[in-house]
């Protein structure tokens, strides 16, 4: 199987995963090694979550985050030269949204990698849907400030 970069959502509020994520989430995400992620202790906790028996300590985390220099990204992806799956974790919800994932895919795509959204919560979508706005002419143009 080519080696993929994958791109896992995260639960965006508290709820069980069997209610939140497919099957195919919950058993093929914890066969994965390599994770690019904007916290290592949140995606730790997430992935033990969906599998409490995977070995947090063999797994190769990542840090992608506000700090991260663009001079890094590319190393990032090193594993799938060896043929090992990569995984990209937002904090919550989905990668490259809104999220500094959005530049690991767009390198991901630059180098011809294949890349794989799995299926999960989006807010963004979810927002939309409970809006009554209409879809057809949706625009996203960012988050609210925090403050």
């Amino acid at each position: 199987m080519k080696a993929k970069l994958y791109l896992i959502p995260t639960p965006i509020g508290p709820g069980t995963f069997d209610k939140i994520f497919p099957n195919l989430n919950i058993e093929f995400v914890p066969t994965i090694q390599y994770f690019i992620v904007e916290n290592i202790r949140t995606a730790r906790r997430f992935l033990k979550k969906m599998n409490p028996a995977i070995d947090i300590n063999q797994l190769t985390f990542f840090v992608l985050n506000k700090k991260t220099s663009s001079e890094e990204f590319s190393s990032f992806l090193d594993p799938i030269k060896r043929g090992h799956q990569i995984g990209l974790m937002s904090e919550a919800g989905v990668p490259g949204v809104a999220d500094p994932g959005a530049d690991i895919v767009r390198l991901a795509h630059q180098k011809q990698i294949d890349v794989v959204p799995l299926i999960g919560p989006s807010s963004i979508l979810l927002s939309l849907m409970a809006s009554g706005l209409n879809g057809q002419s949706f625009a996203f143009n960012g988050y609210l400030p925090i403050k």
